[in-house]
């Protein structure tokens, strides 16, 4: 009887997980059929009309999306802020993560509390003073400026995550290192990189997550050579208003690749969220 009811229990519980999965993913599906519509199709009735006739279906957008040059160089200029500063801010964090959790240095604890406390500092807060400096610095309007301030408000919580995440590692196996003669960087780069490598994995996930998808920083700080993919779009729509034919395959390729991202390291980052959980 237990047996049964387990079996009907976890029967509705996929049952709904996959009817949450469907709902979750429409949006994708109606933008991803909408981008392969014409324009003159979409104007006549919304998306799920093309199952009426799926024939008129083409990737005619996409080669126009190709020749647009705002488009394209927008993907672009979005790679080049958004990798660069992943790297940054997982490299700079587990440096700094590790030193923190491991490492004696004078006045360690009073710089890691100056780190936490950079926690609640808003962004919009550094928006002008950080554009000011920048614009005395030669980096406003810039790629490398947008990749700052990225890196620059992004490592607190880069480093108070990894910090609490190694300081978990068992002391006895770093100190096991140590008497076997392990330098500090051999430490860290054989032992606690591959032991953090959940950690690390989430932290790279939602770091560029959130860079991808960012509009506010880069509408204040990229001028229109180094714009990303948010803020074009954002354009064209002002603009345009209604060249959906251009628009829908280029607001489904801003998704899709974070979707890829995350769906590639999928199994990282529930070893790295579980991993809390099971310390």
């Amino acid at each position: 009887m237990n047996t049964v009811r387990r079996s009907l229990a976890n029967g509705v519980v996929q049952a709904f997980l996959v009817v949450v999965g469907l709902v979750w993913m429409t949006p994708l599906a109606g933008l991803f059929l909408s981008s392969l519509r014409s324009a003159e199709d979409t104007a006549e009735g919304g998306w799920w009309t093309v199952f009426t006739s799926p024939g008129r279906l083409s990737f005619d957008n996409y080669a126009a999306l190709l020749d647009n040059s705002g488009i394209t160089r927008a993907f672009w200029n979005t790679v080049l802020i958004s990798v660069p500063t992943t790297v940054l801010v997982v490299v700079v964090a587990a440096l700094a993560g590790y030193a923190f959790a491991w490492l004696d240095f004078p006045g360690r604890d009073a710089v890691f509390l100056v780190v936490v406390a950079l926690l609640v500092v808003p962004v919009q807060i550094g928006l002008l003073p950080v554009a000011k400096l920048f614009g005395q610095l030669g980096l406003f309007g810039t790629i490398p400026g947008v990749v700052l301030f990225h890196v620059a408000y992004g490592l607190p919580f880069a480093v108070f995550l990894l910090r609490n995440y190694f300081a978990e590692m068992p002391k006895e196996m770093l100190e096991a290192a140590r008497m076997d003669g392990g330098s500090e960087w051999r430490i860290f780069t054989r032992l606690v990189l591959p032991v953090g490598r959940p950690a690390i994995a989430s932290l790279a996930i939602f770091q560029f997550l959130w860079v991808w998808n960012d509009m506010l920083v880069a509408l204040l700080f990229a001028d229109s050579s180094a714009q990303p993919l948010t803020v074009e779009l954002q354009s064209q729509i002002r603009q345009f208003g209604s060249n959906i034919d251009v628009l829908a395959p280029g607001a489904f390729l801003s998704l899709i690749v974070p979707l890829v991202v995350f769906f590639a390291f999928q199994r990282h980052f529930v070893q790295g969220v579980m991993a809390g959980s099971v310390k």
